[in-house]
């Protein structure tokens, strides 16, 4: 599972993990998606499953290096860092382009989903019935949660600490953001507040419900590829299906809410036609260039891939 990389492999593992962070940042797109169209999803699963107490073991009976060797460390730390400065970047990026040009940036997001479910699901050689099935349950699984209203509930340190396992695990899933379950939880102000402000109670508690997320799910994940890799494509293909509903472009407010800068957050909205969104928000929709950018978000994915495959050959 592990690969033998020169510099210039992770310099691009690095430019992939800030690819993640940035995706991560944005309610509704996923960075376990990202890792899937590059081609390092499964490499990161199984490194993730190697952090455990075996790892211990290995330190005590044969040293250091064979632990790093073991747990993939080098590919692990490289990623971090490039999700890392994505995060104090990048996402600075995408977070003013999400206020300022909703639309347009998800338009770019919406066509990069919508190829990287043909990128994933191309992989599955026989649609048999238990396949079409999981397929179904992902799509109806992402869509419900997309549909859920965001809560309003008080960041205790146990809802933190929760919050922390339940962002971390949808992180790693494509189709599923942890930045929108976040949103759901009512976290996602509090957690980037805390983040913006140094707040370090609240992030070493989000930090270690992040950390035993990842130990635990990822060897659920890498259980799941190992045993039931073509329903587990179905799975995650349906997954992606299901949050696109989230990232239709053009979109109508029902709720919102005031966050504590006096500005408004969307709660409740609803999917419209272009045309309807000029009449209720009269605004304009930009349809060609969202069509255009759609179009980008899926060149960008045939792009992640080769660059992807070439990497791995």
């Amino acid at each position: 599972m592990q690969t033998k990389r020169s510099w210039r492999d992770y310099l691009a593992l690095a430019t992939k993990g800030m690819v993640m962070g940035a995706a991560d940042a944005v309610p509704g797109v996923s960075g376990g998606t990202i890792a899937f169209i590059t081609g390092i999803y499964e490499e990161l699963i199984f490194s993730l499953k190697q952090c455990g107490p075996q790892a211990i073991s290995v330190l005590f009976r044969q040293g250091m290096g064979a632990m790093w060797q073991y747990i993939n460390g080098t590919f692990l730390v490289t990623l971090l860092l490039g999700i890392l400065c994505s995060l104090l970047t990048v996402s600075r990026i995408v977070l003013y382009w999400l206020d300022t040009y909703p639309v347009l940036l998800w338009s770019f997001f919406f066509g990069l989903i919508l190829a990287a479910i043909w990128s994933l699901i191309r992989h599955i050689e026989q649609w048999k019935a238990n396949v079409i099935a999981f397929f179904i349950l992902g799509t109806l699984a992402a869509y419900f949660i997309t549909t859920i209203t965001p809560s309003n509930i008080e960041p205790t340190g146990l809802f933190v600490f929760l919050s922390g396992m339940l962002a971390i695990c949808a992180m790693i899933l494509p189709g599923i953001s942890g930045s929108f379950i976040l949103l759901l939880l009512g976290m996602y102000t509090p957690i980037l507040t805390a983040l913006k402000n140094f707040e370090m109670a609240i992030l070493g508690l989000f930090a270690m419900g992040c950390v035993v997320g990842l130990l635990s799910f990822s060897r659920v994940l890498n259980w799941m590829f190992s045993t039931q890799r073509t329903i587990t494509l179905a799975l995650l293909g349906g997954f992606m299906l299901g949050s696109l509903n989230k990232v239709w472009p053009w979109k109508n407010t029902l709720e919102s809410t005031i966050n504590s800068h006096g500005k408004a957050i969307p709660l409740v909205q609803e999917n419209i036609l272009p045309g309807t969104f000029e009449v209720l928000t009269s605004q304009p929709s930009y349809l060609w260039y969202s069509l255009a950018l759609t179009i980008i978000g899926a060149g960008v994915v045939l792009l992640l891939e080769k660059v992807g495959s070439t990497s791995q050959e």
